[in-house]
Parts: C-alpha cells; sequence; structure tokens
C-alpha cells in the first residue's frame, strides 16, 4: 500500500527493498522536485556504505530516501552535502534531549554505538552533480538486532520510551531541509564548522586501522571531498576515504 502526501512532497510505502533504489524509479520515469522524500515502514534490501545491509523491522525504524539536485556544488566539494544531510539528522535527534555525534564519514553516533547510516548515491553528468539520492536509516523503536550489526542502539534504548516515528519523520525531513538550505545558500563555514564539532572522535588520540597496520592517531580534519586526515602519534599526517580506514 502506498500513501501520498503532495504538501510535504512524501510517499509512505508499506514495504520496499530498498528506499533509494524506489526512489531512483521513481525519479527516472518523471522528474521530482527538490526535497522529495520516500519513506517506508520496512525496508528489506537496504544499502548502507561499503555494501553493507540496512534493513529494518516493521514499523519501528525510520528508512526515508531524499532527492537533491545540488548543481550548485563543484565535484570536489561534493562531501559538503554529505555533512549538511548528516547534521540535519543530528538536528532532528537532538529535538530529544540526546547528544549526537557523526562518525566519519556519515554514520549517527550515540557515545559509542551506532543509532543510523547515510547512503549519498550521486549521479553525476560531466562535471556536475545534477542529484543525489540520501538514504537515511535510523533505529528509532526496534530492540533486538541481527548478530552481523556490530554495535546497534535504538532511540528507544536509549531514552527508555517509545519514539513516534512519524513525528520524528516529520522533524527529520524538516531539519534536513533547513540544512540543505543552508549549504544551497552558500554558508559552507557553517557547515564545516558544525560538522567538525560533531565528529566522533574528534579529539584525543584513537586506534585505528588501515590496509597496512593498526597505529594510534588524533583527527586534523575532514575535507570538502571527504578525506579524512590524521596524525599519528609520530606527527605523521596520513589521508584515508571511508573505506580505507578502520576505527578500532
Amino acid at each position: 500500500m502506498k500513501t501520498t502526501d503532495n504538501i510535504h512532497n512524501l510517499i509512505t510505502l508499506e514495504s520496499v527493498p530498498s528506499t533509494n533504489d524506489y526512489l531512483k524509479e521513481l525519479s527516472a520515469k518523471q522528474k521530482k522536485p527538490e526535497g522529495f522524500a520516500v519513506f517506508s515502514k520496512t525496508q528489506t534490501k537496504g544499502k548502507g556504505q561499503k555494501e553493507n545491509r540496512w534493513e529494518t523491522e516493521k514499523g519501528k525504524n525510520i528508512a526515508l530516501s531524499m532527492l537533491f539536485y545540488p548543481e550548485f556544488l563543484p565535484i570536489n566539494r561534493s562531501f559538503l552535502l554529505s555533512e549538511a544531510i548528516a547534521l540535519g539528522v543530528k538536528d532532528a535527534i537532538e529535538e530529544e534531549s540526546l547528544q549526537i555525534e557523526i562518525k566519519f564519514p556519515n554514520d549517527i553516533y550515540h557515545k559509542n554505538q551506532k543509532l543510523g547510516g547515510i547512503l549519498m548515491e550521486n549521479e553525476i553528468i560531466g562535471t556536475k552533480i545534477t542529484s543525489t539520492i540520501a538514504g537515511i536509516g535510523l533505529n528509532v523503536n526496534q530492540e533486538t538486532f541481527p548478530k552481523y550489526i556490530p554495535n546497534p542502539i535504538s532511540l528507544k534504548q536509549i531514552l527508555n520510551r517509545e519514539i513516534t516515528v512519524e513525528t520524528l519523520l516529520e522533524k527529520l525531513i524538516s531539519q534536513i531541509k533547513q540544512r540543505y538550505s543552508l549549504l544551497k545558500n552558500g554558508n559552507t563555514a557553517k557547515i564545516i564548522r558544525d560538522y567538525h564539532d560533531a565528529l566522533y572522535r574528534k579529539s584525543g588520540i584513537f586506534q585505528y586501522q588501515d590496509k597496512n597496520s593498526r597505529f594510534k592517531a588524533e583527527t586534523v580534519k575532514v575535507s570538502d571531498n571527504g578525506i579524512l586526515y590524521l596524525k599519528t602519534t609520530e606527527k605523521e599526517e596520513r589521508k584515508y576515504a571511508c573505506k580505507e580506514i578502520k576505527f578500532l
């Protein structure tokens, strides 16, 4: 069953394999307005970073995809959109009086546990990002998780109360749109500053692992093209894309 909210440009589905794929197919048939969104009460074949799965227990969580046309962003600054989306998710959750961090590149963390994640899928023509679908998965009321998920937690487990999914969904869409508007209007400095302030492990020495070894380092910055810069305890600066580094 599908319901459509034309005021908010939102389609709600009972079940779908992937909200990102559904929105991609929908927009290919007919161009949709910026901010158009698809929400599903159940997602059976959701996608996460590094080809991970993101599945949702029926009616318990949020599986949301939103469409944007960030042609104003040069490709070498495309990560700013990912930062803006992650900050919008953080803003919405923090209305529940929680302190949220963003684990590079865009996982949503509470302390050392994962509340959600974001998958960005860009369509690029020439030197422009012509469209982006941002898929947001968020653990809301689920209390048991598959064993293959290493460190999950839900809002209900943190707050010890049921969260109204529909209310949180409205907040998410609203806050993401607000952050996107900031970016579109050229306020990139605030996006960069707020993203760095929200970073998981933004200060202190922690253990990491790359393809060669384990090492200890501190965070220096994340660049506009999505590269994490670390400084090791030996004062060596290293840089990594999201699939090249593991947090230990």
